[in-house]
């Protein structure tokens, strides 16, 4: 157990210290989706929601949720973002969420990706629960990362 970064020798929970480490360009890029009815698909095409624009709600969120990460992910350092782009697409069946965060910082940038995904996620799910409830947000996963000591990584 000890082996795991996160883990004190006894076992315990700590934040890593990172203070040491070298400051290094990272990027990383997460992805999900929020499935949706036709109905809500029609309406997000039309801009006829009831709540209002949800895709401009949910490109905002996202870019909050990765500037609030520290604040909601225990163990996660508070790092400086550099850039965070957010990609809504509709399609036949839901909206495809894309988050890339990029930092020159000691640590990675992962975490505040997916929680940009995330949360642009809920802010849609809470824009169309009106219409269609039973809305799911699904396939939260990081795509890609590059920079730091691991090095570049790609999900195949």
């Amino acid at each position: 157990m000890s082996s795991l970064p996160h883990l004190d020798p006894a076992g315990h929970a700590r934040m890593v210290d990172v203070g040491a480490k070298p400051v290094t360009t990272r990027v990383a890029t997460a992805a999900g989706r929020l499935q949706v009815s036709a109905e809500v698909i029609e309406l997000l095409r039309g801009n006829g929601l009831p709540k209002g624009d949800a895709l401009a709600v949910a490109q905002i969120a996202a870019i909050a949720g990765t500037k609030r990460t520290a604040d909601l992910i225990p163990l996660c350092h508070p790092i400086r973002l550099d850039g965070v782009e957010v990609d809504l697409q509709v399609t036949e069946d839901g909206v495809e969420i894309t988050v890339t965060c990029r930092t020159n910082d000691r640590t990675g940038v992962e975490m505040e990706a997916l929680t940009g995904v995330a949360v642009a996620g809920l802010a849609l799910h809470d824009m169309v629960k009106a219409v269609d409830p039973a809305a799911v947000l699904t396939d939260v996963q990081l795509i890609a990362k590059t920079g730091g000591r691991s090095g570049d990584w790609r999900r195949s």
